[in-house]
């Protein structure tokens, strides 16, 4: 499967799939797991000090010496802290979200560093080819968290077609079937989040991971939409709060005056009132708790064994 080389060469890993990097939620535990056992872990910085990310990197290479990502949410207010910190830790992947990361990309290239941005539109995705980045996220509306308008089966395709670099899919993916699809668009490898969070290895609070495994397809709903930055969560007491918030066009403050710590409150506590539960739609499709390296291996088996159905089907156009 030749077709998988770009991604895997580029990051240095055996399987073409990028955990994705959740606030709060993605830390040096999941990481080390997803790197170890052949992609690509991420530690979130997003909501933590910097200093927090220093510790994190650095309890992630005491647990493997395979490559590891840190996500840095260019919204967040400390962006430059963590930016400094991970260029000291000389981390083998940056992987911007949320914003262009144009000043900051000489910088991680000089160190060695593989540069990933995450993009919502083919504009943005040539944009960001055309600055240096190694690899592009096509993230579809269905992902958890931040999310764009278009939807990862219309992302994906167009931002193939509108750049040279490889393209990752990402948005509604938690099973090798869905990674078969995503290839067959023409992405060159996955990132999934929310799979990942119903594993051993990650650190969220147990009501977190029981959230994910209750949820229905029409359980992860979108909230802060008057913000213009939309985030996909599960729905509860805080989520129904946001979205009357949206249905009578209010503020940023009224959203901060119940919102505030809400990541916290999901993934350390546990509040299943008052917590953030960000999760894509794919949460639908999360039906137990395993090991990481139990996923990952179901995760590419699937993968091939969908892909091999195709090999010898005859898919000539009768007259």
């Amino acid at each position: 499967m030749s077709v998988f080389s770009r991604v895997c060469d580029v990051l240095g890993i055996e399987y073409p799939i990028i955990q994705g990097g959740m606030a709060w939620v993605s830390t040096a535990s999941l990481a080390a797991a997803v790197s170890e056992n052949g992609g690509l872990g991420v530690i979130a910085s997003g909501g933590r000090e910097a200093e927090w990310l220093r510790k994190e990197i650095r309890r992630a290479r005491e647990m493997t010496t395979k490559p590891i990502g840190v996500n840095i949410m260019l919204l967040s207010s400390n962006v430059d802290e963590v930016v400094k910190v991970a260029l000291e830790e000389k981390i083998d992947v940056a992987i911007f979200g949320a914003g262009n990361p144009a000043k900051y990309v000489p910088a991680f290239k000089e160190i060695g560093a593989k540069v990933i941005s995450v993009v919502a539109s083919e504009v943005f995705a040539k944009r960001m080819e055309s600055m240096g980045v190694d690899i592009v996220v096509a993230e579809g509306t269905e992902a958890g968290g931040h999310i764009g308008s278009v939807s990862t089966m219309v992302l994906v395709p167009a931002v193939v077609e509108a750049v040279s670099i490889p393209v990752v899919a990402a948005g509604g993916i938690a099973t090798g079937k869905q990674i078969a699809a995503s290839l067959m668009m023409g992405a060159e490898g996955v990132q999934i989040g929310t799979r990942f969070i119903a594993t051993d290895e990650c650190e969220v609070h147990q009501n977190y991971k029981e959230k994910i495994l209750k949820a229905s397809t029409r359980d992860a709903v979108i909230t802060g939409r008057i913000t213009g930055h939309p985030v996909r969560v599960l729905r509860n007491p805080l989520a129904r709060e946001l979205i009357k918030i949206d249905e009578r066009c209010g503020t940023q403050e009224d959203i901060d005056k119940i919102a505030a710590g809400s990541l916290r409150a999901a993934a350390i506590e546990g509040d299943l009132k008052r917590g953030s539960f960000m999760a894509g739609q794919s949460a639908a499709f999360v039906k137990e708790i395993v090991p990481v390296k139990k996923l990952m291996k179901e995760l590419w088996d699937e993968t091939v064994e969908t892909i091999r159905k195709f090999e010898n089907v005859d898919m000539e156009v009768k007259e």
